[in-house]
């Protein structure tokens, strides 16, 4: 039995250690594939816009041990990245910024639109598909929005704790205050002053883009809430409110957001096709929430 090997049991060992070190790698080399992906194509619009690009692109990604998803919303940390490219962008660069995103804070959404809105150069922001609530908030601070013919906006009536602010006032103004808690009536009085913030947060972004009375009538039809939160604007209806939208939406664009996949574990395998040629003519070329 001396000197008796076993090459099997070596090379079973040897497996599992590559399998073990697969499974912790993998997904990081992934990543950073799709991290340098995403920069060159980010550069391929800047350079053809003339444009410093900046993305705000919120679905979950498998970039963890085992593809662990990671849920995304606009949150302070996003607002600390977005003013700092703000920042380092040249006062005469034009500023692309491609958001994605279903809202979040009203902090950190309103940080970035005034950020946006008092940038020097001219501001675009282009949703591929959708930016609702903050997301709204922030492309209202754009001097033009493009987006899909398709993609949507919607309001942004402040949510609290998981209620519309002005749904909790119109419940209240339905009783008589002898038959309302406490609580209640503080979360009214807060519902009113949140939206009395948001209302005025949207008009000063939008004053300088068209007659004040018209901000003032849009401000009010987006945070009065006359639909409700997740209702989607279309491209026509924004464009009736008198705000400056166009679907002249870069090619590049849609390339991008193909290297923001969702994780496997979260695909649904009933949509495929298969990709015709690109139409010719388009783009010129062949801690109160808002949810």
């Amino acid at each position: 039995m001396n000197g008796y090997s076993d090459p099997f049991g070596f090379l079973s060992g040897l497996f599992w250690i590559l399998l073990f070190l697969y499974l912790i790698f993998a997904p990081q080399i992934r990543h950073q594939q799709l991290l340098a992906a995403r920069r060159k194509t980010m550069q391929r619009i800047g350079a053809k816009r003339g444009s410093n690009v900046i993305t705000m692109i919120h679905r979950q990604e498998s970039i963890g041990f085992l593809g662990i998803p990671i849920y995304r919303f606009i949150d302070i940390d996003d607002s600390e990245k977005v003013l700092r490219a703000i920042r380092s962008t040249p006062e005469d660069k034009p500023i692309d910024l491609i958001v994605h995103t279903p809202g979040g804070l009203v902090l950190a959404a309103t940080q970035i639109a005034k950020a946006l809105h008092d940038h020097p150069a001219k501001t675009t922001v282009i949703v591929p598909h959708y930016a609702m609530s903050g997301g709204t908030l922030i492309a209202l601070a754009a001097d033009e929005i493009l987006m899909d013919p398709h993609a949507v906006l919607g309001p942004v009536d402040p949510q609290l704790m998981n209620y519309p602010a002005p749904s909790i006032l119109k419940a209240v103004e339905k009783k008589e205050a002898k038959d309302i808690d406490d609580q209640t009536l503080i979360m009214a009085d807060i519902a009113e002053k949140a939206i009395k913030q948001v209302k005025d947060t949207v008009f000063n972004l939008l004053k300088n883009k068209m007659d004040e009375e018209k901000a003032k009538e849009v401000a009010n039809i987006l945070t009065e809430g006359r639909w409700t939160h997740d209702y989607p604007l279309s491209v026509d209806v924004l464009k009736e409110l008198g705000l400056k939208v166009s679907t002249d939406v870069p090619n590049e664009v849609y390339e991008l957001m193909e290297f923001y996949p969702q994780p496997m574990m979260q695909r649904h395998p009933g949509v495929e096709f298969v990709p015709g040629p690109t139409p010719k003519g388009r783009n010129g070329q062949g801690f109160i929430k808002f949810r």
